[in-house]
């Protein structure tokens, strides 16, 4: 099993991607809680990443709304399926703890899928950023509530832009 990481800019700080075998294992943010230690991303290396670095650049400049790159993000049962369904968020909208947990079998699981969502590696790729409290407002995110906040921003729909009078 061979891992490897690269540092690519982007508009909320630089991002450390790691992948193993050729699939996204991992996208960090240079402060990310539970950011794995250096030694287990791999060497750094200089190519092998450009796919990556082009679906997100299309994705900061608006004109990506999904990504389409082999993923094998690192997590239990529980976690895959809970990042499974971040996935089938769409672009543009959230969605509560207590809508996913209902998803998977009742709001009694709400608690877990917050851990399972603050545990997701692949930020920005499986948008837990989509996620908000039960009263639509901002919780916790592994990259800080200000990068949650201009990702969401980045995401809305123009015409809610436009309907706001600041």
């Amino acid at each position: 099993m061979s891992t490897v990481h690269a540092a690519i800019d982007s508009p909320v700080g630089e991002l450390t991607a790691v992948a193993t075998d050729g699939a996204l294992v991992g996208l960090y943010f240079e402060d990310h809680r539970r950011r794995p230690g250096d030694e287990s991303m791999g060497p750094r290396v200089d190519t092998g990443f450009e796919e990556t670095e082009r679906q997100l650049g299309e994705y900061f400049a608006g004109e990506r709304t999904t990504f389409d790159l082999p993923l094998a993000p690192r997590g239990d049962e529980f976690h895959q399926r809970v990042w499974e369904l971040l996935t089938r968020i769409p672009y543009g909208e959230t969605r509560t703890y207590g809508d996913l947990a209902r998803e998977l079998g009742g709001v009694g699981y709400s608690q877990a899928v917050g851990a399972a969502n603050g545990r997701n590696p692949l930020s920005v790729i499986v948008p837990c950023h989509r996620v908000v409290g039960a009263d639509g407002k901002l919780t916790g995110y592994a990259g800080g509530l200000e990068r949650k906040r201009f990702l969401l921003a980045l995401e809305e729909p123009s015409e809610a832009k436009e309907g706001r009078l600041f």
